[in-house]
């Protein structure tokens, strides 16, 4: 009953698991295969040997360093070795010398007395005359102690002189004695054979082996040290190198002693492939059913897509199609619905938005289409601007009903287009007049500005509106242009069943005002001390002279804006009725 219900799942989401549920669980049945595998034979027998091989290097040369401290300390102290240095004894030096290098054969000793001169060298390959110049032999000949890495010591090989860790200790201000353990190939090689791998020394700087066993995959050393174990396949083999530091090692070298340990790894890896590849069989299987039992659902989920996308890609060109819905019995089924029921509302939205784009503008009607019709309003700062049509009563007597609205239709065009390329908003049409706002619904911070450039900018194409205008034998249009800047109440006005988004107020009522004087006063522009001293620094603008305006107890100061600074000043197309004194104002 189980399996009945599973086979009958509807769900996406349900077939979807059942396909990766499968794949899994084939998967599963060989994952603890190959990863004890991959554990057991790869980083048991080969990380782990490899760091206890690192482990064990560096115990050894730790007691190496050891027995080289302990051999500089008893020579230093042995009374003999002062009489022998005091007494230029080199018979006595070599022998006592001797005694140490019956215990320790790989280290070198130097005698060398005060003057700096060495008077025995016993272990010593490197001509007396280069001897000298290794690094802490003078201080402890004037009597200060050195420990550490030098770049050679009294060896030389074929390949150069080897570094070595160098003990040199003064000897009772007679003299000092230096031990050296030569870092070479006969270390590398002592070292191999007790651990069973390849070793090299290398010069960390440059990553290059000082020596190294002959064996030993010079192409493969790791760049850096690495607390994890490299693989690489180099001369037909498999090898686990590690580069690895050993403390104590680094003081006093120009280019620290890094070492590196390989190991043949070439059996292990062969059969880490043969269970891979077993592995991987398996897991071919696995997909294999995974793949088969998948394909139909596969398909069905493919077309059901397609369909959508394909609708969508049409939708993206503003063709409302519907998908043809695939009867999956899943959600793909309720996807191509749901599809279809958002390209209704869509296609609704966009013919109320054509509808509502007729009436108002773009910004009112966004205001309005993003939910925000309640009734009651908000203070905001804005710029009014309001111009008018001079005589336009007795234009409208000499053009019959349809030629005055194409000529009030070609007007507005030019004059709206620039209010709203200047981020305005046309709040109303008053019979030939505009009342555009700045700053609502969504305040600006260049409203004023960008109010008094829409005023040029509607100047300059009245002006080629004119020309136009004469060609056609028509008389030329004459306008005035009111702006001020004030509080208003902007928001929702009406009823909830008709409303209007506009903006009233004092200064709305400043601005019309400002209007109906410009043709007293024979301006073409007219603006208000408000609107001015946010302006003043960009516009081109004189003095006029302040008006007085019914319902405002103190009179208002008014400006003629001619342009803005560094452009061409509007012309005048009219005076005032009577000359007044002005005082020109920028």
């Amino acid at each position: 009953m189980v399996g009945v219900n599973f086979l009958r799942l509807k769900t996406v989401r349900a077939k979807l698991t059942m396909l990766v549920a499968l794949s899994i669980g084939m998967m599963l049945a060989t994952l603890p295969v190959l990863s004890w595998l991959l554990h057991r034979q790869l980083i048991d027998e080969v990380d782990d040997r490899v760091s206890e091989a690192e482990k064990s290097f560096r115990e050894e040369l730790k007691d190496d360093l050891a027995d080289l401290e302990l051999a500089a300390k008893i020579l230093a102290a042995d009374p003999a070795t002062g009489k022998a240095l005091a007494a230029s004894d080199e018979k006595e030096a070599v022998a006592l010398a001797n005694l140490f290098l019956g215990v320790y054969p790989n280290i070198d000793i130097l005698f060398v007395d005060a003057r700096g001169k060495v008077l025995a060298d016993v272990g010593c390959t490197l001509p007396i005359e280069q001897v000298k110049d290794i690094k802490g032999l003078a201080s402890a000949v004037a009597g200060t102690e050195f420990r550490g890495v030098v770049d050679h010591g009294c060896e030389r090989s074929d390949a150069g002189k080897p570094p070595a860790y160098v003990i040199a200790m003064p000897v009772k201000g007679v003299g000092a004695i230096v031990v050296c353990l030569p870092l070479d190939v006969e270390l590398v090689q002592n070292a191999s054979m007790k651990l069973g791998l390849e070793l090299a020394l290398l010069d960390s700087a440059s990553g290059k082996p000082i020596a190294m066993t002959p064996k030993f995959p010079v192409r493969s050393i790791p760049a850096r040290e690495s607390a994890e174990t490299t693989l690489a396949d180099e001369a037909g083999s498999s090898w686990a190198l590690g580069r690895f530091a050993v403390d104590g090692l680094e003081s006093g070298a120009s280019s620290p002693i890094h070492f590196a340990a390989a190991l043949d790894v070439a059996d292990i890896h062969r059969i880490v492939r043969q269970n891979l590849m077993f592995a991987i069989l398996v897991l071919g299987v696995a997909a294999l059913i995974s793949v088969t039992t998948g394909a139909r659902l596969a398909s069905i989920m493919s077309r059901a897509l397609s369909r959508v996308n394909a609708a969508l890609k049409k939708l993206e060109q503003q063709e409302y199609v519907h998908v043809e819905t695939l009867h999956t019995g899943d959600e793909l089924e309720d996807l191509a619905t749901g599809f279809n029921t958002m390209v209704d509302g869509l296609k609704e939205r966009d013919k109320l938005r054509t509808t509502f784009g007729k009436y108002m503008t773009a910004a009112v009607m966004e205001h309005l289409m993003n939910g925000k019709v309640s009734l009651g309003g908000e203070t905001l700062q804005v710029t009014i601007l309001f111009t008018d049509i001079r005589s336009f009563t007795t234009i409208s007597e000499k053009m019959d009903a349809q030629a005055l609205v194409g000529l009030l239709n070609e007007y507005f065009t030019e004059m709206v287009t620039i209010v709203m390329e200047e981020d305005g908003v046309v709040d109303k049409y008053i019979g030939d007049a505009i009342m555009a706002v700045f700053g609502a619904p969504v305040p600006k911070p260049n409203d004023a500005v960008n109010a008094v450039r829409a005023a040029v900018r509607m100047r300059h194409a009245l002006r080629t509106l004119n020309e136009r205008l004469a060609d056609r034998g028509l008389a030329p249009l004459r306008t005035g242009i009111g702006i001020h800047t004030g509080e208003v109440v902007a928001g929702n006005i009406g009823s909830e069943a008709r409303m209007e988004y506009t903006v009233i107020g004092d200064a709305v009522n400043l601005a019309s005002r400002l209007e109906s004087n410009t043709k007293d006063l024979g301006v073409n522009i007219l603006i208000s001390e408000d609107t001015y001293q946010l302006v003043k620094h960009k516009v081109v603008a004189r003095q006029v002279r302040e008006i007085t305006v019914k319902g405002r107890a103190q009179p208002v100061m008014t400006y003629e804006v001619t342009g803005f600074e560094g452009e061409k000043n509007l012309e005048r197309d009219s005076q005032p009725a009577a000359k007044q004194t002005a005082t020109a104002a920028t």
